[in-house]
């Protein structure tokens, strides 16, 4: 039901955008994030937007990264600004309802993409 699209190859400083395409779901319904999976290390949040527009972020990504959602396109984006080679990892897309201000960790998550791979090179 997410579908995540637009990780790629890139080099350290250079942006991305990653879209996400929700289907199935009552889409204004549900908060939105990105997660990330570096390998060998444990899934983490990313960013997080509320049905009307208000994003929250990791502070490793603050500044850098920003959050945003079409609720008629049903879509949420990502868009990467000065990327790092830590940086480097699957990016999910996921869905879920806690209430705003809730420390978000996977295990609230209710749906998830299946990931898209982003790899930066230093």
């Amino acid at each position: 039901q997410l579908q995540a699209s637009g990780g790629g190859l890139v080099q350290a400083g250079d942006s991305l955008r990653l879209s996400c395409t929700a289907s199935g779901l009552t889409f204004r319904n549900y908060r939105m994030s990105w997660f990330r999976q570096a390998p060998g290390k444990e899934r983490e949040f990313v960013a997080r937007i509320s049905s009307g527009g208000h994003g929250a972020y990791a502070t490793s990504v603050k500044g850098r990264f920003t959050i945003s959602r079409d609720n008629a396109k049903e879509m949420v984006y990502l868009q990467l600004s000065s990327l790092k080679p830590e940086d480097t990892a699957v990016y999910y897309c996921a869905a879920d309802r806690s209430p705003w201000g809730t420390a978000l960790t996977s295990a609230l998550v209710i749906y998830w993409g299946q990931g898209t791979q982003v790899t930066v090179s230093s």
